[in-house]
């Protein structure tokens, strides 16, 4: 059927009967819906209409004495058709604003029927608006379901969800990774929050993939040096604390924000399978750390520093204990007999107080884990060591129970007595 290409857009309305020439059906399961068209305005702007209603298709269906041209669509996706049909209408391109589109799920709805019946012009303008838009997760999720298979027209709008270059995701990484190690104002402590939560999950492997792995030596060197510098704070705050000072109440907010740094520093030191420095230098300041924590009063906020330094102590005891840091016997015997005393007084302390209760910071699962440590570490040492240590703790056995430590150290030392016999014996009888 031939256009009129003299015929303006802004002459013709839809649903004018009287001057139309063409019905659009718009049929779904249920309805079958007369629209009242014009053949020139769907001509130009809709290649299905323009193959439709050419003199080469081979079906051209007559009703109420004008051109009949059928479009099936779900039901769901007939209110969006019919917007098409009128949008068809308007003046110019620019009459395409983003209130004709009424969020997300509309624009996408409206990109799909206008997909289908070849509006570039409509598909242009649904994708521009949705390129520039916000979205929610569950629409991006329902973007990447519809847009892939829709050509380039549609291509900038997944352009934010492309892969970043290795490079580019390593400087964002390691720019996060210093603030988030550093010192800002209070006002700034929410960004910093984020930032390591953020820096947490790049490296997190859960439904998906991390984003960057540990392997990185460019990567692993920064970080380290990062955390060294978080290291340094932590000793100048400590040799502070040392001394009387009147900016004491600053410097424990201060001391409290590095400790919960560190905290945070060791699942990503540990993710990324570099805890060598980080447990050696725990292990240097500790008898420090805990000459601070000792003299602090009995105040919620300074409780809430000893389960910040317990939580941190308990991680480096951990990779201690099972080997994932290796540290010689005297390094060893030194922690023990640091941190033992501490978490003794520190559980004696929380269960005559309410604090464990308001804090809700330490559990019975916590306490657990830290027996269970302190008696692989203790079985670590050497003999002469281990039988000290079990010496000390007869005299007051509570928290932690130490008996299966001083179990395992009696039958060793049968066994190795009999062993040495053994051999004493060979060497006589030689």
């Amino acid at each position: 059927m031939d256009s009129h290409p003299n015929e303006s857009k802004a002459s013709s309305r839809i649903d004018d009967r009287l001057t139309s020439d063409v019905v659009v059906r718009l049929r779904t399961q249920y309805r079958d819906h007369w629209v009242y068209c014009h053949s020139h305005i769907l001509v130009r702007q809709s290649k299905y209409f323009a193959e439709r209603l050419s003199d080469t298709w081979p079906e051209c269906q007559i009703l109420d004495s004008r051109n009949c041209v059928e479009v099936d669509c779900e039901e769901n996706d007939f209110d969006h058709t019919l917007h098409i049909l009128r949008l068809l209408y308007l003046s110019s391109d620019s009459s395409f604003n983003a209130d004709i589109f009424h969020g997300v799920r509309t624009a996408l709805g409206i990109l799909q029927a206008a997909f289908k019946l070849g509006c570039l012009e409509v598909v242009t303008a649904c994708a521009e608006y949705l390129e520039a838009v916000p979205w929610e997760e569950d629409e991006e999720e329902d973007i990447l379901k519809v847009i892939p298979n829709m050509g380039p027209e549609v291509g900038p709008v997944l352009a934010r969800l492309q892969p970043v270059i290795p490079s580019v995701m390593i400087k964002l990484f390691l720019s996060a990774m210093r603030f988030a190690t550093s010192s800002p104002p209070a006002s700034l402590n929410d960004v910093k929050r984020t930032a390591q939560e953020e820096l947490d999950d790049m490296l997190t492997e859960d439904k998906n993939a991390p984003l960057l792995t540990a392997d990185n030596n460019e990567i692993k060197l920064e970080v380290v040096q990062c955390i060294k510098r978080l290291h340094d704070r932590l000793s100048e705050l400590v040799e502070s604390l040392q001394c009387d000072s009147e900016d004491s109440k600053m410097l424990l907010l201060s001391f409290k924000s590095c400790l919960s740094d560190l905290s945070w520093a060791f699942h990503i030191l540990s993710k990324m399978g570099i805890l060598r420095d980080f447990v050696h230098r725990w292990t240097q300041i500790s008898f420090k750390i805990l000459k601070v924590v000792q003299k602090l009063s009995k105040e919620k906020e300074t409780v809430l520093i000893r389960v910040i330094v317990l939580d941190v102590a308990a991680m480096v005891l951990d990779a201690i204990a099972y080997g994932k840091v290796v540290l010689p016997a005297t390094q060893r015997l030194h922690m023990t007999k640091v941190w033992l005393p501490f978490v003794r007084e520190m559980r004696s302390s929380i269960d005559t107080t309410s604090y464990n209760d308001e804090f809700g910071m330490i559990d019975d699962e916590m306490w657990m884990l830290l027996e269970s440590l302190f008696v692989s570490l203790i079985l670590t040492l050497p003999s002469a060591d281990q039988a000290e240590i079990l010496t000390g703790w007869w005299t007051n056995p509570t928290y932690p129970d130490l008996s299966v430590a001083f179990e395992t150290w009696c039958q060793r030392s049968k066994v190795a007595r009999r062993k040495r016999e053994m051999l004493a014996g060979g060497d006589d009888s030689a």
